[in-house]
Parts: C-alpha cells; structure tokens; sequence
C-alpha cells in the first residue's frame, strides 16, 4: 500500500502540468498587455542579449583571434550543426513583441510608459536587423518575412540571403526617418534614450552591411554605403560598447569563462602578427605569459594543446578584455574609419584613403585606451603597417583584423569577404575538408520539423549544408 506522501506526489505531478497549462493560458489571454510585460523590460531584455554575440567563442576561433588550451574541437571545427532557435524565441520575439504593443490600437496607448510609440517601434526594428545580419551572416538564408508570427505559423519558409538585405536597408532607412529625438526611451541601457545615437547606430550598421555586398552587388553596395555615411555614422571617440556590471547578472562573458576554468588563450597568429610590430594594442589584448613575463601566443588548433603549460601562454587581457564590467564594443569608430578607406580604395566616396587608414588605427588604439602620439608615429611607420597604395587591401584588411579582436562575429564576415588576412587551418582539423568554415550549418531541428522549408533552403545553398557552404556575399 502506497504511503499518503507517495500518494501526493503522485498526484502532485498529474496535476502540476495542468496548472502550469493554466497558467500559461492566463498569460496568453492577451499577449499584448504591457501590464504583464512593459515594452521597457522586453527592450531591456533584447539589448541584454548582446553579450551572447560578444561572447561567442567559435568565429574567435575561425579567425584566429583565439585559441583553445585543453579540449581544442572547437579550434578544429568539429561542430557542424548549430541552433538558431533561441535567437528566434528570445531577443527577436521580445522585439517583435515591442512592435505589436506599439502598433495595436489596444495597447499603444498603455505602451506609451516605454517611451513613444514611433520610438519604440524604430528601436525594435534597428534591433531585429542587428541580430538577423549576425543569423543570415552564420547560416545564409532563414526564415525572416514569415518568422516570429507564433501559433500562426510554426513552419515559416526560409527567405534567400539576397532578399534579406534588401530589406535590412529599407528597415533602417524606414527606422531612423521614424525616429522621434524628444520622444523618449525607456529600458534602453545602450544609449540611455538618446535617439541621436540611435540614428547614428542606424546608419553605421546600414554602412557596414553595405560593404558586405562589395563583392556579390558593388553597384547596390556603394549606393547604400554612400547613403547611409552621408545621413551620418558614430564620429571620433564615439565606440558603442556593451556596458557590463560588476555583477552577475549582466557581467562580461568572457569574465564568466574564466571564474572556473582557463580554456581560452590568444592565439599564436595574432601574437605572431602583432609583436614584431611592437603593437601598442598586445599588452591590453593579452595577459603576460608567467614564464616569460611578456605575451605569448598559444598555437592554433592543435591535438595536444593540453600538453603545453598554462604558465607559457598569454589568457585575454585582465581587464581590458574580461574583467568583470570590461565593455566590449558592438560596432567601434575604428570600424568605421577603415570601411570608408576601402570605400575611397574602392573609389566609391571622394576621401584620402591614406589618411582614413592611419585614423583608423588611432581609432583602435584610443578604443583600447593605448594611443600615445609618439608611439603611433613609430607604429605606423613600419613597414607592414606604412601605407603602400599597391598594398592597399592587404593593409586596410589585416589592420582591421587586428582591431576587431573580440568582435568574432564581425571579424569573421570581413575575413570571408576579403579573403584577407591569409589564414592557415587549423593543423590537426576534425571537419572533412580541414579549411577554415565559412558557414555553419542549420540546426537538426530544422530537418525534423521544418523539413519542407528545410530542403528548399538547402537548394538556395547549393544543395550542401555544411562548413564549407557560401553565403552570398561570399563569393
């Protein structure tokens, strides 16, 4: 005979389910009730997902930024197959969310606490093109128009990389012209509801995304970078950082990694380039290898990283990089500053390409608080690093891989792009054809529930879902 305790967890976990359904169904009687859920928290929530895109450790890895020191599968390529959906059911629907609340007759009104409604719809989209050009820039194409409608539609198609930019420009030339400068913002912990800066990200992330058509689409390319530098970008001084606490619940990432366990050092090839330089940037980059008293590099995707000692290799700098509220930049002038030098290379706006490209490198060195005006001159004076025009790529594509270190994401797209800098694979890779992956490959749960949608994708592609698969840009 069962004990009355046993008999009442029993019967607990029957029922349990069904309150929690209840529950829920209390939630979803009106999804659009800012009592529940204020817009300011929704936006708060989708910034906060920023430091998920800063602290990704794969594309640290594909440029060779960073290196792993014990278990190196990542550094190899091992993994293939990585999931979108929490990008989809987090940051994107809470932004989509804001966009109903400020739209519906019935709730804009209650939506108002978040600042205007014009504000919070503009913001919201600026966002969603944020974080979908980091998904379409891993995957190429996914779904977009027919994502983030819920119960509507749980199969949505899959929209090719191509048409997905295009509406990425309309989407921040519609935000910024709807944008309201003394409308209010509230829940906004990247600019605090100054919409000026707001329109300046607008049109500096409009800028970027435009150089990465430059080799697919120069003419549609040019004509976007030169509208969006012309409607006005993030000027000197002017990095936009994450700002992370000292606190748990909004620390730096990489803070987070190395509590318990030291697996990320800077890799070999970065060191390699930068010490013969004597690059003022290294010492905040990376911490002194203990053995040697001044940074060394771990080699790059090897089996037997484990064999080499913690006391020889150099971790990401403390605490430029990883202290607990270190910012890291989302998009930084430095950035900035060398896509208009290739523009001028690139002959598309009227400016001295030489110029932009030592400012640039001031840029990054302010950026890392390590510009000395002496130190500069004899930087940039190198060769190496002194302005060649017959070099004039190769100059403006390893000096902004240099800068973008900690921005993965970003530097990866500019690596697959320009072929620049030239890169070996890892040695001891793991994936079938042992190059560097210029992709990643769509999540198994898109096979298994989405299949129809899932196999039109992949004949966008090219009929291959792999590592070794093109986006568009790409080319």
């Amino acid at each position: 005979m069962k004990c009355n305790s046993c008999q009442w967890m029993a019967i607990t976990l029957l029922v349990l389910p069904m309150v929690v359904c209840n529950e829920f169904a209390k939630l979803n009687l009106n999804p659009n009730s800012p009592t529940e859920v204020p817009p300011s928290t929704l936006l708060t929530n989708s910034l906060r997902s920023i430091s998920n895109v800063l602290g990704a450790i794969h594309p640290g890895f594909y440029v060779q930024h960073l290196a792993e020191t014990q278990y190196t599968a990542n550094s190899r390529y091992q993994q293939v197959y990585f999931s979108f959906n929490g990008w989809y059911t987090g940051a994107l629907a809470d932004l989509e969310h804001i966009i109903d609340l400020n739209t519906d007759k019935s709730t804009r009104s209650d939506a108002l606490a978040g600042g205007s409604n014009n504000n919070q719809i503009a913001v919201a989209r600026i966002l969603k093109v944020y974080f979908f050009s980091i998904i379409t820039d891993r995957w190429g194409p996914v779904p977009y128009s027919q994502a983030l409608q819920g119960r509507a539609n749980f199969r949505p198609a899959y929209d090719d990389q191509e048409s997905i930019y295009q509406d990425f420009f309309r989407e921040l030339e519609q935000a910024v012209r709807q944008i309201e400068i003394e409308g209010g913002l509230n829940g906004d912990i990247l600019f605090y509801g100054d919409m000026n800066r707001w329109i300046r990200f607008a049109n500096s992330l409009r800028m970027v995304l435009a150089l990465r058509l430059s080799e697919v689409d120069p003419a549609s390319a040019q004509a976007e970078f030169i509208t969006a530098w012309e409607a006005g970008v993030i000027g000197d001084g002017e990095d936009i950082k994450y700002p992370f606490l000292a606190e748990t619940q909004n620390q730096n990432p990489w803070f987070s990694y190395f509590i318990t366990r030291t697996d990320f050092a800077i890799s070999e090839t970065l060191v390699n380039y930068m010490k013969p330089l004597n690059d003022p940037r290294l010492v905040v980059y990376a911490d002194p290898a203990p053995n040697y008293g001044e940074v060394m590099g771990m080699p790059y995707g090897i089996a037997g990283a484990g064999d080499i000692p913690n006391a020889e290799i150099s971790f990401p700098g403390y605490p430029a990089v990883r202290g607990q509220d270190a910012p890291l930049a989302i998009l930084s002038r430095a950035q900035i500053l060398f896509s208009l030098a290739e523009a001028a290379h690139r002959e598309w706006i009227e400016a001295d390409q030489e110029s932009l490209y030592y400012r640039a490198i001031g840029a990054s060195l302010h950026q890392w608080e390590v510009y000395d005006e002496a130190a500069f001159q004899t930087y940039i004076t190198q060769p190496g690093v002194k302005w060649e025009s017959a070099k004039a790529m190769e100059l403006i594509a390893n000096q902004k891989w240099v800068a973008l270190y900690m921005q993965g994401y970003e530097a990866w797209a500019e690596w697959r792009r320009l072929n620049l800098p030239t890169l070996v694979p890892a040695p001891d890779a793991l994936n079938a054809s042992r190059q560097i992956p210029v992709r990643q490959g769509f999540p198994t749960s898109e096979r298994d529930l989405n299949g129809a949608n899932y196999e039109a994708a992949i004949q966008v592609l090219g009929g291959e879902d792999g590592l070794d698969t093109k986006v568009w840009w790409d080319r």
